[in-house]
């Protein structure tokens, strides 16, 4: 029953996503605007393929421990409204920080960075996915399923709120109304993706934007007059984007960092660790160093402003 409902599931998404995807490409060309390469559409098939196999690999790893979990629950919900209902909740918020760590340590970073590193922004790059985070991603649910939430319902909701996760990836969506307030909506995870400073890890949450807002992450999306035009990708771009370059660059770049015989053992775990953009001798920034300095610019450009004001 449980293989035949996300049968299901993977059946009425795949012609949603074929249509929605072709809807965007050929509005984008209409619209002369360059919203598809072939190049990064195939990277984001590459990167979905390399996570699914490795998912498929692993699944019987991660759901022997999840049934363990399981067997051992210290609740159990009877109502079966309450039991889903409570299942999309608590799976979104336990996402919310899986998603938050992903971003704010640099070891996992070099996962996640994978599904950032696109310098466009459509349909197709909600599949460029963090290749090994199938690894250690069910070790956020392992309360789920202490609290009665079966395995195969957790990796079932899981896939579902995937479906929402995909939809936001678009430009062509503006502003959703009232729902602006409860989901992650087109216009939260564009702010998401941007590599603008004010932008950088902000809006962590996949289907409930509530997260955001209840723990200090979240961000609007501001007009171009207001602030400046979204910049979608990586704030160090890739110099070279390989199959291997795409998935490892950053594992690479830790592995400089951490082999260095300049460094005290403390400052390895920072880099290991520590926010991604760290290091120990301010040679890089990390994102809220980003923010402070383009706060600092702002401010000396007003009282600039103010003062050629003052002169006239």
């Amino acid at each position: 029953m449980e293989a035949i409902r996300e049968q299901i599931l993977i059946l009425i998404s795949t012609p949603v996503y074929l249509i929605i995807i072709g809807a965007e490409i050929l509005l984008s060309n209409y619209r002369h605007r360059k919203a598809y390469t072939w190049k990064d559409t195939g990277v984001n098939v590459y990167l979905m393929l390399m996570n699914g196999a490795l998912d498929l690999l692993f699944r019987g790893v991660y759901l022997v421990v999840l049934d363990y979990f399981y067997r051992h629950q210290i609740f159990n919900f009877d109502h079966v409204i309450v039991y889903w209902f409570m299942l999309v909740l608590l799976e979104d918020f336990l996402y919310y920080w899986l998603h938050r760590f992903d971003h704010e340590i640099r070891i996992f970073w070099a996962v996640h960075v994978t599904h950032h590193s696109s310098d466009l922004f459509n349909f197709t790059v909600g599949f460029r996915s963090s290749v090994f985070q199938p690894l250690y991603r069910f070790i956020y649910f392992i309360p789920l399923a202490l609290m009665g939430f079966s395995p195969l319902d957790i990796i079932f909701i899981y896939s579902a709120t995937q479906i929402w996760g995909i939809f936001v990836h678009t430009e062509f969506i503006k502003k959703m109304g009232w729902l602006e307030h409860i989901l992650v909506t087109p216009s939260h995870h564009r702010v998401h993706h941007a590599s603008n400073p004010k932008y950088l890890d902000k809006n962590m949450g996949m289907f409930l934007i509530i997260w955001d807002k209840i723990f200090g992450t979240f961000q609007a999306e501001l007009p171009e007059a207001e602030y400046q035009p979204i910049k979608y990708g990586l704030t160090s771009p890739l110099k070279k984007e390989t199959p291997v370059t795409v998935v490892f660059h950053e594992w690479s770049s830790i592995w400089k960092d951490i082999t260095r015989t300049d460094i005290t053992w403390k400052e390895k775990w920072h880099y290991l660790f520590g926010p991604p953009g760290w290091s120990h001798d301010g040679s890089r920034l990390t994102s809220e160093e980003m923010r402070a300095e383009e706060d600092a610019q702002a401010g000396n450009s007003t009282v600039f402003q103010e003062e050629r004001l003052r002169m006239k």
